[in-house]
């Protein structure tokens, strides 16, 4: 019994080291410009940048890559849309599938169907500044740090080096464009990444009770990596936008530009 604590108490150890460089998931809620139990990582405002719509191609390859390996997560809509309020560096608009709702409330205003006093009025929809889209790349089941500390403990305890050298790592990269809507013109463009480590390769070779207590390990959503990738992209974002200056071109932008073509 002794041994096999000693070997689990490794195991957290060596765990410990693995995921403590992880960003941390999104969490919590925003109403307004308040936000709770924000990830404490995320980049936060003091002045709001402008408006934003986020939009998420269902077209795309890395869509249709996500719902094949991911189908019960959804879209990803929800949890950037939360991580940009919680930031308080834009005010979300809707342009997703609330928007039919929101223009049939009008609809109803407009047949005369609705309550005197309503407030519905024509010209009160707010202007979407910015679009935000995401995509995401994936890379499954790479080599990494288990390999590294399995080769340490291989020479001295082959069992426990097996173990460990089996971790795999799950890593996704994710990109962020904000685009201006009223010149279509790229204002930002950020990347990130976030991983986590499977242990489930290795417990093949510890015993029910070792398994056991190692569960926590194995049952981590999927979707923690994907996001906390996404709080990276973000946090990336607004990091270059506070010290953002705009791009221009002699003559003005779309106006021909200083590459010119020859006869």
């Amino acid at each position: 019994m002794k041994k096999l604590c000693t070997f689990t108490n490794l195991l957290y150890v060596i765990a410990g080291v693995v995921i403590s460089s992880q960003t941390l998931a999104q969490s919590g809620a925003a109403g307004g410009a308040t936000a709770s139990e924000a990830n404490p990582e995320l980049e936060y405002c003091d002045e709001t940048l402008g408006t934003m719509a986020v939009y998420e191609n269902t077209q795309e390859h890395w869509y249709q890559d996500y719902t094949r390996r991911y189908p019960r997560l959804g879209s990803t809509v929800p949890v950037l849309r939360l991580m940009v309020q919680q930031s308080n560096c834009f005010v979300v608009v809707e342009r997703g599938k609330s928007l039919k709702n929101v223009m049939g409330e009008r609809e109803l205003a407009d047949s005369g169907e609705l309550r005197e006093g309503s407030g519905f009025n024509r010209g009160e929809m707010v202007a979407a500044d910015y679009t935000m889209t995401p995509s995401i790349q994936f890379s499954e089941n790479t080599g990494g740090v288990g390999g590294a500390i399995g080769g340490l403990f291989g020479s001295k305890n082959k069992r426990l080096g097996k173990i460990v050298g089996g971790l795999k790592r799950n890593q996704a990269a994710t990109t962020l464009l904000l685009i201006d809507n009223r010149s279509s013109v790229q204002v930002a463009a950020a990347s990130g990444e976030a991983r986590k480590f499977d242990f489930s390769a290795g417990l093949g070779g510890i015993s029910r009770s070792a398994g056991g207590a190692l569960e926590g390990f194995t049952q981590t959503p999927e979707g923690k990596v994907i996001i906390a990738a996404f709080a990276d992209s973000y946090n990336n974002m607004v990091r270059a936008l506070r010290q953002y200056r705009s791009q221009n071109v002699e003559g003005g932008l779309g106006k021909g530009g200083k590459l010119k073509i020859g006869d």
